[in-house]
């Protein structure tokens, strides 16, 4: 297989090589929001949990829009990315058109004016987080793919799929990781 030669940073996608068997990170797609030597940071894009945004924050304004798994760490707090810019002040854009974050009473009172679809958010409980020189060791053991991403990809709306649609994407090689079975030993 060929390698990609892309490096983590900000804005670009972390897809797990399809023999990473942790119980998080198995088949997942990471958005990378922070990358410096002092660790990285980021959310799981396509590990959807069977709860409404409204079922687990109170008062929250009626929206119908899933949570996601985002990672192992906090995953009693809440987080999300979104494609509204600068109308939710203190945003960070983490590549082009995606932002992290930002007011949270903003946000709200965007949904509570029907300013807002489904399409332009993405929540998550928890984050990844890897600590200084974790991740480079994760890279160098084969765990991940790093790869560019699209506004599509990361608010996808069939997130079940992205893991293999990123794989055959981005090529014959890659194409090949997308087929592996999930338990080869049933062969």
């Amino acid at each position: 297989m060929a390698p990609n030669n892309l490096k983590p940073k900000r804005g670009r996608l972390l897809i797990s090589k399809p023999y990473l068997h942790d119980p998080y990170f198995k088949r997942s797609v990471v958005l990378l929001t922070e990358h410096n030597k002092e660790g990285s940071v980021g959310f799981i894009v396509n590990k959807q949990v069977e709860l409404n945004i409204g079922e687990a924050v109170e008062e929250f304004p009626e929206f119908e829009s899933k949570l996601f798994l985002g990672g192992p760490v906090e995953k009693d707090s809440l987080y999300y990315i979104h494609t509204m810019g600068d109308a939710i002040s203190d945003s960070v854009e983490i590549a082009k058109g995606i932002y992290w974050g930002g007011s949270f009473e903003v946000l709200k009172v965007l949904i509570e004016n029907k300013k807002v679809k489904q399409s332009d958010l993405k929540f998550f409980m928890g984050y990844s987080g890897w600590s200084s020189n974790q991740l480079a060791t994760e890279l160098k053991n084969d765990s991940w793919i790093v790869a560019d991403i699209n506004q599509t990809n990361v608010i996808s709306d069939m997130p079940e799929n992205l893991w293999a649609e990123l794989l055959r994407g981005m090529g014959k090689d890659y194409s090949v990781l997308a087929n592996f079975p999930e338990h080869p030993s049933l062969n």
